[in-house]
């Protein structure tokens, strides 16, 4: 299983930014997925995750309202579309695939055994 990773960048506090990961290797739209991040100095967190069939979505309390996670089944990629950033949003951004397909979105590190490289996402102040 590969996923790859790719939108990020630098963007001033209040823009928006898509990050993308493009999956392979497996089934896509069987899978869970997930997005996490880690900031500097600090463990890495979960961001927001979809199911794999009915597309239910779950964020951490943070991003909630200007997060939103979504998938396209025919492209076997998932997205984030990150609006209104803050400077707390800084850090390297990961999508995972989950262990197999729920109901509810996984939220715990755990449940993902397959990660991408990640991709820098600095919000500038």
């Amino acid at each position: 299983v590969q996923l790859q990773a790719s939108g990020g960048g630098l963007v001033q506090a209040g823009g928006s930014l898509r990050l993308s990961c493009a999956a392979s290797g497996r089934t896509f739209s069987s899978y869970s997925m997930g997005w996490f991040r880690r900031a500097p100095g600090k463990e890495r967190e979960f961001v927001a995750s979809i199911t794999s069939g009915s597309g239910v979505t779950y964020y951490q309390d943070s991003v909630r309202g200007r997060f939103t996670i979504s998938r396209d089944n025919t492209k076997n990629t998932v997205y984030l579309q990150m609006n209104s950033l803050k400077s707390e949003d800084t850090a390297i951004y990961y999508c995972a695939t989950s262990r197999w397909g729920s109901s509810w979105p996984p939220t715990r590190s755990d449940e993902y055994p397959y990660w991408g490289q990640g991709t820098q996402v600095t919000v500038s102040s």
